[in-house]
């Protein structure tokens, strides 16, 4: 005789992660039931599988989602997995910044170490000329990094003091790089207290002009513009909000509106304009700020996500100490 926890078990065996995550849970409200420890195996079986046909039908019904594929394990045994950034050939660069390395998943699905140690790196992005941008968090700066792994310093402080500690980028088409630098204090920074707000900031694309654009959030964090340049997404996730500006020739932005009542860690966008936000899994907005999808990711916490692999189809998301995949219908359209 199988219990609730057996028979969902077996049920989840033949699941992907996503439906597995939502049985198990379904599976501990009933086991913790006294009423539901009463009910007939028969009914809770058929309860189960339901809510299986149930997340089944809703995959296949996803505007987003490719039919028919699951959340799936990538690879794991990492300490803490940060800031994905694709290159031009369809791998993905992320991360493991408690070990001070930056990871490699090839569009083959190989993985290696790209650079360690490489600045305790966070949130990383390509340029046009395939330069790897990281917010260098051991040290609180903007470093740039060739293919052979030579590190240009490009900032180090703002009119004199420290940032608190780049987190995420977002390199626009004309070049200019707008940054999120929120204040998380570090066990190994050799550096003393906050020196300023956190805010967000733009480099102008000759890197000789370094402007604060945001400085009314409370602690700024993901970061994403469209692939037109018009608009700019960042998200607040002291204050659980990701707002929209208008984006302008000279790097200012104006037009501040509430995009969702959602804060993020890391962000990504789509070729449809869909943003998406990382923190318990991840959920999708469509343009409009409406909420259309939300992948559960068996992690305590999920920091950033990308699109990756040699279509771009790839959801990749870090979450903890594992990387994970997804393929879609959609596809990414820039390095994040």
């Amino acid at each position: 005789m199988f219990n609730v926890n057996q028979t969902a078990h077996l049920i989840g065996e033949a699941l992907g992660v996503n439906e597995k995550c939502s049985l198990q849970a379904a599976s501990l409200r009933l086991g913790s039931n006294p009423v539901a420890q009463r009910i007939p195996m028969k009914f809770i079986f058929v309860f189960l599988l339901g809510s299986l046909l149930a997340a089944s039908a809703l995959a296949a019904g996803s505007k987003i989602i490719a039919p028919g594929e699951t959340l799936k394990k990538l690879a794991d045994g990492f300490s803490f997995t940060e800031g994905p950034a694709c290159d031009q050939r369809g791998n993905v660069f992320f991360t493991d910044q408690p070990n001070d390395r930056i990871m490699k998943w090839s569009a083959e699905g190989k993985l290696s170490v790209f650079m360690q140690p490489c600045g305790r790196a966070n949130g990383l992005s390509f340029d046009r000329a395939g330069k790897l941008w990281a917010c260098a968090d051991g040290s609180n700066q903007l470093w740039r990094i060739g293919p052979d792994t030579n590190v240009t310093i490009v900032l180090k402080d703002y009119h004199g003091k420290l940032f608190n500690g780049p987190n995420d980028i977002w390199i626009a088409h004309g070049g200019g790089i707008y940054f999120t630098d929120p204040f998380y204090k570090r066990p190994y920074w050799k550096r003393g207290p906050k020196e300023m707000d956190e805010c967000v900031y733009y480099l102008s694309a000759d890197h000789k002009r370094v402007n604060r654009v945001i400085n009314d959030l409370k602690q700024p964090n993901g970061i994403i513009g469209t692939p037109d340049g018009k608009m700019l997404y960042v998200a607040d996730i002291g204050a659980g909000k990701t707002y929209r500006y208008r984006l302008h020739a000279d790097g200012s932005v104006t037009d501040k509106k509430l995009f969702c009542e959602l804060g993020s860690d890391g962000m990504t966008i789509d070729d449809q304009g869909n943003i998406y936000l990382t923190g318990k899994g991840v959920s999708v907005f469509n343009a409009s700020g409406e909420k259309i999808e939300q992948i559960a990711v068996p992690e305590e916490w999920t920091a950033n996500v990308c699109f990756g692999g040699k279509d771009r189809k790839l959801l990749f998301i870090t979450a903890s100490k594992g990387i994970y995949g997804l393929t879609m219908k959609v596809k990414g359209v820039d390095s994040q």
